[in-house]
This record gives structure tokens, sequence and C-alpha cells, in this order.
């Protein structure tokens, strides 16, 4: 089958946009990817992601070695350009648009008539519209969808990610996408790019919806983990075990409770409530109650930690991960992270830091006097307290004998119910 779109440009290359780029690739598409980063730009020229991520880096030699992606830092023609740009907040909680305008704008210089350009980026309600407006005013002589509907020179869509890192490469692919055109006729465009590599089912509806939904469903994981961390706030306060309660109430049969863990991040489910709430603060009071519950969690975790600590003279501590979930190297908003550094400066004791996903430690911790990286058998060797704060799957095969001599605070419920004294 003849594709309709023979070259696409992808602008970002992060976590979204890289595994998107060497996925349309695969497919026997042109793909130019884009991103402002030459440190990055020259790690995939070389056939390799500048990140970990299952699977991937093989993805990307084979795109690479067949001459069907490129990485450059300025954007060129082409038919379809696919945004994947970061959008934080800011310091009012509302979402920090720069970078995609800045896409927007730097695309716009060679747009032509019949191009189609989409949003993957999780973004407020309405930036798919500003992003028209962005584009007009770099392109006045190009009519575009909000203001010419029935005759637009360029097609926008709104169409949102929903991949989890660690799986990138398989739930592309696998999973439902939502189509949200500025028209119908925007619509079906994007529907044609994403039929390409999509094997899920497609969700047509239009740009706002489209944009609500990827929030949504950000906010709607963000309530249900924190009343599991409420729980375990709870359960410290009464000295009872939460993983023991949640797992006795999940008999029920209309019960799920999730587990806690020691805060939430991540680029997703930690920010994109805060679109809605910042904009809408009236109607979105459990929204912001989540956010609260939440972002307390790791002070939480700390307190319990600095309580341990006052125990001994001078006490070394194993901390167990940085990333903000099992088996990557994303630190971005990682509670696990925040809780190493305020323990840095809060307390004395020696730090024995264990993340098997990265070479080095951020700079927030290698400052640190009292922090070292670390192996992981040398830290469980020399650890008076150790802390287990990410679920990796290295530390699923510790043997449990090699924690009885210590102080054990498991955050996330991994050891609770197989440690057992002989």
């Amino acid at each position: 089958m003849e594709l309709e779109f023979k070259k696409i440009s992808v602008v970002g290359l992060g976590y979204i946009g890289l595994p998107t780029a060497a996925t349309l690739a695969s497919r026997g598409v042109d793909v130019v990817g884009v991103d402002v980063n030459q440190s990055a730009v020259s790690t995939i020229a070389e056939g390799r992601a500048h990140f970990s991520e299952p699977d991937l880096d093989m993805l990307v030699q084979s795109a690479v070695s067949t001459g069907k992606l490129r990485a450059q830092t300025t954007p060129e023609e082409a038919e379809a350009f696919i945004i994947a740009v970061p959008t934080p907040f800011l310091d009012d909680h509302s979402g920090d648009l720069s970078f995609v305008e800045a896409a927007g704008r730097a695309i716009a210089k060679v747009l032509k008539p019949g191009n189609l350009v989409i949003l993957e980026s999780t973004s407020p309600v309405g930036t798919t519209q500003k992003l028209c407006e962005w584009i007009a005013k770099e392109r006045p002589d190009l009519r575009l969808p909000d203001k010419h509907p029935d005759a637009p020179d360029i097609h926008l869509a709104y169409c949102p990610e929903r991949i989890l890192p660690g799986r990138m490469v398989f739930e592309l692919v696998e999973n439902d996408r939502i189509i949200g055109g500025m028209t119908e006729a925007c619509t079906d465009r994007a529907e044609a790019l994403y039929e390409i590599f999509v094997r899920g089912e497609l969700h047509r509806t239009n740009a706002p919806t489209a944009e609500l939904v990827k929030i949504m469903e950000n906010a709607y994981r963000d309530v249900n983990i924190a009343f599991a961390n409420e729980i375990a706030n709870v359960c410290d306060a009464l000295d009872l075990n939460a993983w023991e309660a949640i797992g006795l109430a999940n008999r029920h049969p209309r019960v799920n409770v999730l587990n806690p863990g020691p805060g939430v991040g991540g680029h997703c489910i930690a920010i994109d409530p805060w679109f809605l709430i910042s904009r809408l603060p009236e109607q979105t009071s459990l929204m912001r109650t989540a956010r609260n519950v939440n972002d307390g969690r790791p002070a939480q975790v700390l307190d319990k930690i600095l309580r341990q600590i006052e125990r001994f003279r001078s006490p070394v501590v194993a901390c167990l991960g940085l990333a903000y979930k099992p088996d990557v190297d994303d630190l971005r908003e990682s509670p696990a992270l925040r809780i190493v550094e305020d323990l840095a400066h809060k307390s004395e004791a020696k730090l024995l830091v264990v993340e098997p996903h990265i070479a080095e430690l951020p700079e927030s911790l290698s400052a640190c006097a009292n922090v070292q990286n670390v192996k992981l058998d040398e830290a469980l060797e020399q650890a008076d307290i150790i802390v287990l704060l990410v679920g990796h799957k290295k530390f699923k095969k510790i043997d449990s004998r090699k924690l009885y001599e210590s102080v054990v605070i498991d955050t996330i419920g991994l050891w609770q119910m197989n440690i057992q004294k002989p």
C-alpha cells in the first residue's frame, strides 16, 4: 500500500518524540527528527537513543542505518509535522507553552499548503487554537483552520500520547489513540497518519476535547494514588501496615485500592492536573486536594527516615532508587530524588545511593559531601538503615537475609510481606 505521507518531521526527540520518529521510520516513512539539544541529535545520528528504554536503541539503530531517520537541530520541509516538546508548569502552576510556541513558529517557516501539523504534547485546553494563532503570525499567507475551516491550507490536530516508560515501543503501536482535529477534515488527515503504525483503535473528537481527555486521564490516576498515599499516612500515624490493610480491603469485590509510595513523579501525573486546577480552581477542589496529598507524601517519608536516623550515633543510610518509577533512568519530578536531596541537607548521615539506571549522580547530590554513588552490595553491607524508594527489578532480587541486620523502610511495599526472619 502506498503511503499517504512519505516524509514526516517530528519536532522534539525526547521520551515521546524519539520512539514516535523511530516507529514511523520502521514503517518506511522518511522521518526528519528535530531537537534543539545538539548532544541528543548527535547521539541519535550515531544510531543510539539518548535515554534508556527497552528496545528503543535497536529501533533507532535500524532506522538510522537504513537512512529512514535523520536528526538535526533545524526544521525542513515535510508533509506532516508532529510536535512532541515539553510542557512544564510555571510558578503559578499554569502551563508553560513556550516550547510549543517555539516549535510552532519554527516549523511555520517551512510549511506549505497541504501540510498537516499535530500537537502531541500534554497541554492546557485551548493550546491547539493558540498553535494556530502562532503559526498564522509567522505565516499570514497561509489559511489556518480556525479562521478558514472550510478550506484551510494547513490542517491541525491534537493527538495526545498514551505510552508508559518501560513499554514505550510496544504501547506506541498497540494503545488506542485520541484524534482531535480543529475540523473534521483535520481529523481525517491526522487519522490517516496514525493509521501508518497504530494497531489500537483511533477515536475521533475535536481538539479541545482531546486536550481535556489527556489531562483527565492523568488527574484520575493522581486522585486514586492520593487515596492510597493518604491511607499510608494514616497507617504511619496509627503504627499499622498500610499494605496489609490495603490488601485486606481489596478482598472486597468492588474495592481496588492502589499501593502507596513515596510520592508521584514524572512529567505527566505530577504536572498535568495543574493545567486544569490553575485555570478552574473552583471546579477542581478534588484534584487540588489529591495534588497536595501526593506532593506532601515525600515529606512524610522523610520524617520517618529522620526519626530512625536519630537512633544511631553515626548512621549510614542506603537509599535504593532515584528514578520516578521502576526500571527507567528518568528523574523528572522524582519523589525519590527529592527525598534523598532533602535527607542530604537535613541530616549528617552518610548516604549510600544506589540507582542502577544512571552512571552518575545528579549535580544536586554529587555536590553533597555526605552522599556517595555505590553498588548495591556495598550499600547493603554498610547500611544501618535501608530505604527502598523505587521498585527496580534489581531490588526485587535482593536476598531478604541481607536485610535482617538493618532498619528497613520500605516506601513502596515491595518487601512488606516477604521479609520474615528465620
